[in-house]
């Protein structure tokens, strides 16, 4: 232990180092392409401005309150599509009956852009935020049922053979071999829904607009009304962070869990 906690703390280091090298090469290469361009501050601003703008939209509560107003949305949308899609991709996977009335429908569904149910929405929720939720459970559900259905059908008929044998029946069955078979995959069919849904409610938010609270696709949209370069581009960074740390916090670290609790791979001694 006393070996391995210097090695540890340099590969952090390092790593870190690496991401800040990184960092700082894009946002030269950044000012370079401003310079050099001649392009006017409307067009392409400049990173001190959107540095700016963030500060600013930190310091006075704009940019924390849209973006927890968008969590909030986006959570309780994805759950209600988790909640629905898994049960459902489930039963699709083991009943012909289901899986023929329900699976091209999902195939079909699957393959409409988010921001095609946003007239619907509009016309049978109006500016509300049940709208933007309705998206958002339409643009990651049904994603999430086929990649549930297609995770339990990879689960071996040995195992739920192997289940009878020994009395497994039902629910039973279902709760204690086929979902935990299936689990791991299904985390990976979840992730992909969430990006789904996190697409799903940039597009809402856009053009729904509620009185509830603004969200950070609202802002972005204001951005571009009033050709505010700065706040766009900084609302676009701001997105692309929450579904980066999104997926390296949460389903990451949730897949190496699950990948070493079944045994995919070696967990180190």
């Amino acid at each position: 232990m006393k070996h391995r906690l210097p090695l540890l703390n340099s590969n952090i280091v390092k790593s870190l180092f690496k991401k800040v090298a990184y960092l700082f090469t894009i946002l030269c290469i950044w000012q370079c392409a401003y310079v050099l361009g001649g392009c006017s501050d409307l067009i392409f601003p400049t990173p001190i401005q959107v540095a700016r703008f963030l500060w600013h939209a930190c310091a006075d509560g704009t940019l924390v309150g849209a973006t927890w107003m968008t969590i909030k949305r986006l959570i309780l949308g994805y759950s209600i599509s988790v909640f629905i899609g898994i049960p459902m991709g489930m039963l699709c996977s083991r009943f012909y009956i289901l899986n023929a009335f329900i699976g091209k429908l999902v195939l079909g569904l699957q393959t409409l852009p988010s921001i095609c149910w946003v007239p619907l929405t509009l016309l049978w929720f109006g500016q509300t935020d049940r709208a933007i939720l309705f998206v958002v459970t339409m643009g990651s559900l049904w994603s999430l049922i086929a990649s549930t259905e297609s995770s339990v059908c990879q689960i071996p008929n040995l195992y739920i053979k192997a289940a009878r044998t020994m009395g497994s029946r039902g629910i039973d069955l279902w709760v204690t071999v086929i979902f935990p078979a299936a689990l791991p995959l299904i985390i990976t069919g979840m992730k992909q829904s969430w990006a789904f849904a996190w697409r799903s409610l940039m597009s809402a938010e856009i053009y729904v607009s509620t009185i509830r609270g603004l969200g950070i696709g609202q802002l972005l949209h204001y951005g571009r009304e009033m050709q505010a370069m700065d706040q766009v581009v900084g609302i676009i960074f701001v997105i692309i962070a929450i579904g980066f740390i999104a997926e390296k916090i949460i389903f990451v670290n949730l897949e190496k869990t699950l990948h070493k609790r079944w045994g995919f791979i070696k967990s180190p001694n």
